[in-house]
């Protein structure tokens, strides 16, 4: 159920309310002058004051999902509830209409966990058009929802031989015939990317969360083939004002690597996660290469934990400055808390990939639908 239905019937209940009541003063006021009285005088001073009701207190016999629900007053809170084989995990509370967060990656000896399904059917054939995860918006019915497990076998994760692309965009022209300057490569045109992101979109691509990327890397998580990352580097204005409007109409998870110490604010879409492009290392430093590869291990610390606070406190990923990397570069990340980091290198994540030099595929300019299909079906 809506928001917006929810506080329609809220209204509606309210308003019976007010005129029940009303109706009992009438016909109270017009018994008390047929008997020759005068009307009731309403007490101000002792009408009850209206005040919103504590969250009810749980009780024993609710189950896990209820109890976790009574712990708040958020109307748009849903309990999450997991079942599957070797399913352990308890309800967690989400938050209707923003993306699923957070979703646990279960362990069963000898089998590989295959995501999260809507119903028990879609769980048993493997329906990735009903796998949840964290690119999806909660929906709940009666503030309720359950997830069901899926498994894989080892051999059969080894089978499908998942290589999960890392789609890298910079920035963006209106102009068919491209820029005419040294970075010239870098702009996309912008129809181009809108046939990408179409094409992501409409042809049942799964859109792996960076968590999932994770445990996917530790031969933890089955991802299918047909699976893609999209991320912009740099946070360009032209990526604000063209690149990232398709992706929020297209409902695509994608992630921005922004330079921090550039300005950055909070994203206008849940679709749009901004991580680091460092805070103030995207620059040449004395060999001519970026700076995280001439700096020491704690001024890369301190950088990227800067670069963390502006963007909330997330970390999780970011993306190497011209690509450019190092064992400095690594351990400084490390370090800072930083799991996983994508370089400019080309290649496609596997089981096994060092989380640290996540290998890319670069599009530049020119390259229309065809040149997509062709690097990732």
């Amino acid at each position: 159920m809506s928001a917006r239905v929810r506080r329609r019937r809220r209204l509606a209940t309210f308003l019976a309310a007010i005129v029940l009541i009303a109706g009992v003063v009438t016909t109270v006021s017009v018994l008390a002058l047929t008997r020759g009285g005068e009307a009731p005088v309403a007490d101000e001073s002792e009408a009850p004051a209206t005040t919103t009701p504590p969250p009810a207190p749980a009780s024993d016999d609710q189950t896990p999902a209820r109890q976790l629900l009574a712990s708040t007053d958020d109307p748009e809170a849903c309990a999450v509830s997991f079942q599957g084989d070797a399913v352990v995990d308890a309800p967690m509370l989400q938050t209707q209409g923003q993306l699923f967060s957070g979703l646990p990656v279960p362990q069963r000896d000898g089998f590989v966990f295959a995501g999260w399904y809507a119903t028990p059917e879609d769980a048993a054939a493997f329906a990735i058009p009903s796998r949840v995860n964290g690119s999806e918006p909660v929906a709940c019915t009666d503030q309720e929802t359950t997830l069901y497990a899926s498994w894989k076998t080892p051999e059969e994760n080894a089978a499908e031989n998942a290589r999960i692309p890392i789609l890298m965009y910079h920035q963006f022209t209106p102009k068919p015939e491209g820029e005419d300057n040294w970075l010239r490569g870098n702009y996309a045109y912008i129809g181009d990317f809108d046939a990408h992101m179409n094409h992501i979109a409409t042809t049942g691509f799964y859109l792996p969360t960076w968590d999932e990327l994770s445990a996917f890397i530790d031969g933890r998580l089955f991802l299918p083939a047909h699976s893609v990352i999209i991320t912009d580097d740099d946070c360009d204005i032209t990526w604000l004002e063209m690149g990232m409007p398709v992706v929020i109409e297209d409902q695509l998870l994608t992630t921005a690597f922004c330079i921090t110490v550039d300005g950055t604010g909070p994203s206008p879409s849940m679709y749009v996660q901004q991580r680091s492009h460092t805070h103030n290392m995207h620059s040449a430093g004395a060999n001519g290469q970026g700076r995280i590869v001439n700096w020491t291990i704690p001024e890369i610390v301190a950088d990227m934990e800067t670069s963390a606070t502006v963007l909330g406190g997330v970390k999780q990923v970011m993306a190497y400055p011209f690509g450019h990397y190092n064992d400095n570069a690594k351990e400084g990340l490390r370090q800072a808390g930083y799991e996983m980091a994508r370089t400019i290198e080309p290649g496609y994540v596997t089981i096994g990939t060092d989380k640290l030099a996540l290998p890319t595929i670069r599009i530049n300019y020119g390259m229309g639908l065809n040149a997509l299909i062709g690097l990732i079906g």
